[in-house]
């Protein structure tokens, strides 16, 4: 009988991080395994890249490595299950990982710049980019999005089983399963503050349960009965926004009472304290404040589109990447949240999904441009079928950033994208998803419009088009020039360069040193 697919690919994986007694933690997200790293200088990057389920890795507050929708579901627990089993029969210290065909191959044998020097490049933007991120706001940012990736599965499914109870509601068709599905579909909403609340406490180092008690107050029916500046509260005022401020305060109360209170009383007076003091903080000022900032969201967004539709579109769409690197991306995790919880879908995340389309509309020009540098085909071959389905990040820092020009011709394409998308949304043809996570093609059982489906499905698919062409286009004509292409299409028995003042100029900056032994990870991900 033929071994397990996922657990060949996690048992590839332990040795190559280290070994179990190197791994602290395992967790996964949509795409990503999430291990948690004792010693960095026993992982070998450039081994787990060379492994054929690994799409890329990420270093950021966890070692991330990127597999893709559903099989990171099915390998995280069969890595957990050979660390268990590892840590209760210790074996030996690993050997080295061996070293990958890229370097250890002979330069009358290499192109002149391959896929794994683009790599490295990528790696050394990244990391750079990386020292420039570690601020406080945007590590606060970071840890705000760490909140709601749990929640993105949940998300997802009660997303598709909302559009399949709304086409069969079209069609007619099923009437008597449409009440079932239609709970199960907003079930998942209608408590999403309490579990907002719940991560947040566990995210900021307090009590899960009790941040879930206090954001617990936002959805209860017999607020109703409270009334707060004026006006009668209603359940679910405040959404996702008022369950992470009261799941931060109670943090912050529960912290100061364990300061304080003595170890006898702690187990009786600290939850008490906590859930009044932040519970009528909540009820009497954080669900109106909260509920207030919502709608204006909600009204924002819609007015944004509703009167600068197109040029609001192109321009998410074209600086969303930018976005990314300079890590101000996810911000819009809670906006995409409330706009979901307040209108049922999120206009913002189709848009941005078309940054996406002009990277992949980019990697194929690049694929045509680049006849005889194999090693970079066969880097954009592996790397189109994630990106066709919304994880580009195997394209962004293994292929167009270390490039330079390539990377902006694809922002104008993702620019041009959301500028259609955003037309649309101007002329009453709104395109938004019930769910965040999923982009290009995964998301289009999650698409969800103000006209019919159909509608709004092929509204999604043409501007997915544009941004292919627009990418595609801009990048064939204009992404390399005439030095870097040449350099790139030299010889397989051609002498590697190191960089040129091409690369430079096309955006690429300075040219990294030849590699150390252990040099960073591709960052890889991601909307």
């Amino acid at each position: 009988m033929s071994e397990d697919p996922n657990r060949a690919t996690a048992a590839a994986i332990l040795p190559l991080v280290g070994g179990a007694g190197n791994v602290t933690s395992v967790a996964h997200c949509m795409t990503r395994l999430r291990l948690g790293i004792r010693d960095r200088s026993l992982v070998h990057d450039e081994a787990l890249r060379a492994l054929p389920a690994v799409m890329g890795v990420v270093e950021d507050d966890t070692y991330q490595i990127v597999l893709g929708p559903g099989t990171v579901a099915r390998v995280t627990p069969e890595l957990e299950r050979l660390v268990e089993q590892a840590r209760s029969h210790p074996e030996p210290a690993p050997e080295p990982a061996p070293a990958t065909p890229a370097t250890t191959a002979d330069a009358t044998t290499t192109p002149a710049i391959t896929a794994e020097q683009l790599a490295d490049r990528g790696a050394a933007l990244k990391a750079r980019q990386k020292a420039r991120n570690a601020t406080p706001g945007k590590l606060f940012l970071r840890r705000i999005a760490n909140i709601f990736v749990p929640l993105i599965p949940a998300l997802i499914g009660c997303g598709i089983i909302a559009g399949l109870s709304g086409l069969l509601t079209n069609l007619g068709r099923l009437p008597a399963a449409v009440p079932a599905l239609t709970a199960l579909a907003s079930g998942f909403m209608s408590l999403i503050a309490v579990f907002v609340g719940h991560n947040t406490a566990k995210e900021f180092g307090g009590t899960p349960v009790l941040g879930g008690a206090v954001a617990a107050v936002i959805v209860f029916p017999g607020v109703t009965h409270i009334t707060a500046f004026g006006q009668h509260l209603s359940p679910g005022q405040g959404g996702v926004l008022g369950a992470l401020a009261a799941a931060l305060l109670a943090v912050q109360v529960e912290k100061k009472c364990r300061a304080v209170v003595p170890a006898a009383l702690d187990v009786l007076v600290t939850p008490t304290v906590t859930v009044l003091v932040t519970g009528l903080v909540t009820v009497f000022g954080l669900m109106y404040v909260a509920g207030e900032v919502s709608a204006a969201l909600g009204t924002l967004a819609t007015w944004l589109l509703a009167h600068g539709g197109a040029f609001a579109g192109f321009l998410l769409g074209g600086l969303f990447l930018p976005l990314v690197m300079l890590g101000l991306h996810q911000a819009l995790i809670p906006i995409h949240a409330t706009l979901i919880q307040q209108q049922g879908y999120t206009v913002l995340l189709p848009i941005l999904a078309m940054a996406g389309a002009g990277q992949v509309g980019a990697a194929l020009a690049l694929y045509l441009r680049l006849p005889r540098n194999r090693s970079l085909r066969t880097t954009i071959k592996s790397a189109l079928p994630a990106g066709l389905l919304g994880v580009g990040e195997p394209l962004i820092y293994g292929v167009s950033l270390p490039l330079g020009r390539p990377f902006l011709t694809a922002c104008l394409g993702g620019a041009c994208g959301g500028g259609f998308i955003g037309l649309f949304n101007q002329l009453g043809d709104t395109v938004g998803s019930t769910a965040i996570g999923p982009s290009g093609w995964a998301l289009f059982p999650l698409v969800k419009g103000g006209q019919g489906l159909a509608t709004t499905l092929v509204v999604y698919a043409l501007g997915l088009a544009v941004g292919y062409v627009t990418g595609f286009l801009a990048t064939y004509f204009f992404g390399l020039g005439t030095q870097q292409r040449a350099e790139l299409n030299t010889a397989p028995d051609a002498q590697a360069p190191t960089g040129t003042d091409k690369d430079a100029e096309a955006g690429a900056g300075p040219q990294p040193a030849p590699r150390p032994a252990a040099a960073p990870p591709v960052t890889l991900t991601p909307p």
